[in-house]
């Protein structure tokens, strides 16, 4: 059985869910409105379940599967994790912070269009969508520090990991875009030759 999979979904305080007759799932929360297409072999249900903590009935979101085929296994562990990534994001949202480590690095935020100077000839321009937002932090003698929010985990993962694309931290200095305490890999620099 699917450790992930057969694990309940509980939901907080003022998320509800909805599951549609074409197996579609809305999760609706004090953050916004979010839907996933689940694969209609997965039976999705709303129910309750008993709170190892607490002992008390709590809403929560089920998911089953038919039969125990590979394909079913590995769909059932993705669509609960799916769903609850969906109810975290709609209850907390999401937050990645990315720091720019190099000299004359600066970030700056207009609208939704990301301004980055990357040690590039030009500056760089990246448009964020609409349901990511951005704030950049540059402290006296420190590196400027780009927040991401949102409640699409997908979403801002793939944004964060686009933007940090546009330069990747080399193993020398360390300068590029780094996810904060991300741990760079140092390689030592080339020593000079003895005679």
């Amino acid at each position: 059985m699917s450790r992930i999979g057969k694990l309940p979904v509980n939901l907080p305080a003022g998320v509800t869910v909805e599951v549609a007759a074409d197996n579609t799932v809305s999760v609706k929360g004090p953050l916004g409105t979010l839907s996933q297409k689940v694969d209609s072999d997965i039976k999705v249900e709303v129910g309750t379940h008993t709170d190892v903590h607490t002992g008390k009935e709590v809403p929560a979101v089920l998911v089953t599967r038919p039969t125990n085929q590979p394909r079913h296994r590995s769909l059932h562990g993705l669509y609960r994790a799916l769903i609850n990534n969906m109810v975290v994001g709609v209850s907390k949202g999401y937050e990645i912070k990315q720091e720019l480590v190099g000299v004359g690095f600066k970030a700056e935020v207009k609208g939704q269009v990301l301004e980055m100077s990357l040690g590039y000839s030009h500056d760089t321009h990246f448009l964020l969508p609409k349901e990511v937002t951005a704030t950049a932090v540059t402290e006296k003698k420190g590196n400027p520090i780009v927040t991401f929010k949102s409640i699409d985990k997908q979403l801002i993962g793939q944004v964060a990991a686009k933007i940090r694309s546009l330069r990747k931290p080399e193993p020398y200095k360390g300068k590029g875009i780094k996810f904060v305490g991300e741990q760079i890999r140092r390689k030592a620099g080339k020593s000079a030759g003895a005679k």
